[in-house]
C-alpha cells in the first residue's frame, strides 16, 4: 500500500502536539493541584513549569521532527509558509493536525486529574480552567497581553529559525530539539507573567475547546480574550521571521540559508 507523505506529517504534528500539552498541561495540572502557591503540601512551582514546558518541547521535536519538521505551532508553520516556502496547500492540515493533539492531551489531562482538579475546585472556575488555557494576569490589559505575546512568539520563531539554518553556525548532530527546549524555557522564565505565554495558538485554542465542552468555567470565549493567544502568536511568529529573514539571513554564506 502506497503511503501518504502527507497524512504521515499530520500523524507526526498530532502526535508531537500531544506530547508537548501532556508535559505542559501536565505539570501546570500538577502545581496547581498540589498546593502551589501553598508553602504546604506543593508539588511544584513556576520554575517546575517553566521546564515541564521546554522539556516537553523538546520530546515533542524528537518525536515529530523526522517526519514532519516538527512545527506543533500555527505561528511556526503560516512563518514557515510566507518566509520559507513551506506549501501552503500542507498549512491547514498542519493546524488541524496540532489542534487536535492538544485537544487530546487535555482529554487525557483532565482524565487524569480529575480526582484532584474536583478536589481543590469543585466547581471548575478559573481556578482549574487555568491548567489548561491563559489568560491576561490581573491587571493587565488587554493590549499588553496582546503585546506580551506578539514579542514572546516573536523570540521564538526567530530563534528557531537561527537554530535549524544550516549555515547559520547551529546545535551540532540532532541536539537541535533540546535547545529549541531551552529557548521555551527561557521564554517562560522572562516573558511568563504577563499572558502565561502561550505563545502557540494549538497550544492554547485546542486545550480551550476542550474545558468548554467539558464545562468549565472562565474559558475566554465569551468576553473575547481567547483571541489574544490566537492572533498575537500569528502576528508575533511573522514578526520574528521577518527578522531573521531581513536582519540575518541575507548576510549569511548562502542565499537559501
Amino acid at each position: 500500500m502506497k503511503r501518504s507523505p502527507l497524512l504521515g506529517e499530520c500523524s507526526a504534528e498530532f502526535l508531537g502536539t500531544m506530547i508537548l500539552i501532556l508535559f505542559g498541561v501536565g505539570v501546570v495540572a500538577q502545581v496547581v493541584t498540589g498546593g502551589f502557591p501553598s508553602t504546604t503540601g506543593a508539588t511544584g512551582d513556576y520554575n517546575s513549569i517553566a521546564w515541564g514546558w521546554g522539556l516537553g518541547v523538546t520530546m515533542a521535536v524528537f518525536v515529530a521532527g523526522r517526519l514532519s519538521g516538527a512545527h506543533l505551532n500555527p505561528a511556526v508553520t503560516v512563518a514557515l509558509a510566507v518566509f520559507k516556502g513551506f506549501s501552503w496547500g500542507r498549512v491547514l492540515p498542519y493546524i488541524g493536525a496540532q489542534m487536535g493533539g492538544a485537544f487530546v492531551a487535555a482529554l487525557l489531562v483532565r482524565w487524569s486529574y480529575s480526582d484532584a482538579i474536583n478536589r481543590v475546585d469543585p466547581g471548575h472556575t478559573k481556578a482549574t480552567q487555568g491548567i489548561f488555557s491563559t489568560s491576561p494576569d490581573i491587571g493587565v490589559s488587554i493590549p499588553t497581553a496582546f503585546l506580551d505575546q506578539i514579542i514572546g512568539t516573536a523570540i521564538l520563531v526567530m530563534v528557531i529559525m537561527a537554530l535549524t539554518s544550516a549555515v547559520n553556525n547551529p546545535p551540532l548532530g540532532n541536539t537541535a530539539p533540546l535547545f529549541i527546549g531551552l529557548l521555551v524555557v527561557g521564554i517562560g522564565l522572562g516573558w511568563g507573567a504577563n499572558a502565561g505565554y502561550a505563545i502557540n495558538p494549538a497550544r492554547d485554542l485546542g486545550p480551550r475547546l476542550f474545558v468548554g465542552l467539558a464545562g468549565f468555567k472562565n474559558t475566554g470565549f465569551a468576553d473575547g480574550t481567547f483571541i489574544v493567544p490566537i492572533i498575537g502568536p500569528l502576528l508575533g511568529g511573522l514578526l520574528g521571521a521577518l527578522i531573521y529573514d531581513r536582519l540575518i539571513r541575507p548576510h549569511l554564506p548562502a542565499a537559501t540559508a
